[in-house]
């Protein structure tokens, strides 16, 4: 496995060629030390995996990465940073790059990203792979089945629709049943609610933004 080390350190760069060096089944096959180096030893010397600093005098890593990728989309790329920071991370991922470590990281586990990396894997240090966990948790949107957890997957559907303005003939029409049966799940609805009619049902149901944006 063929690594191209970016660090505008030589103290960092030194130990990753020296770590590199006695690993029997990696290569390291050049070294840059800002972001437009790291761009054209790539297209030259092809990499199989790019360690990449995040922030490189001119250049950043980041657009580095995205420019890397974007021509040689074979090329993984491990950025290796001090920076914990969320901005930073997301950039990277949107830029292409395969995988985020923080520098303290042991050499066993470095290692081991490179090779889960150039195998096309995606790895992340655990505390940033936690962040991450809890970034995208924090983006979860409310579904209609949590606002209304007490009504049927065919009631919220319905109630959709009644916060669209459809009457149940129409109702019926778009779901293909009975309108009576319309009714008796309007009727449940209600009930569910504790409404008093189908006015409240449908204020409730607004109130929640519920089936307002929705194309059924």
């Amino acid at each position: 496995m063929t690594v191209l080390i970016a660090d505008d350190h030589q103290i960092f760069r030194d130990g990753m060629r020296a770590l590199l060096d006695t690993q029997p089944d990696m290569e390291c096959v050049g070294e840059a030390t800002n972001g437009e180096e790291v761009i054209r030893l790539s297209a030259e010397v092809q990499p199989d995996v790019v360690l990449m600093d995040v922030q490189m005098p001119g250049m950043s890593g980041v657009e580095a990465t995205r420019q890397i990728v974007n021509s040689s989309p074979h090329i993984r790329v491990l950025m290796v940073t001090m920076f914990e920071d969320d901005a930073l991370v997301f950039a990277a991922m949107r830029a292409g790059a395969r995988g985020y470590l923080l520098k303290g990281t042991r050499h066993e586990d470095m290692v081991r990203a490179i090779r889960a990396v150039g195998s096309g894997d995606a790895i992340f240090s655990p505390v940033i792979a936690a962040r991450l966990v809890d970034y995208f948790e924090a983006l979860q949107p409310r579904h209609s089945t949590q606002v209304f957890p007490d009504l049927s997957s065919r009631e919220r559907e319905i109630l959709a629709l009644l916060a669209q303005g459809y009457k149940n003939a129409e109702i019926a029409d778009r779901l293909v049943i009975s309108p009576k049966t319309v009714r008796n799940y309007v009727s449940n609805i209600i009930s569910k609610l504790q409404v008093a009619d189908r006015a409240q049902a449908i204020l409730r149901a607004k109130d929640a933004g519920f089936g307002i944006s929705d194309s059924l």
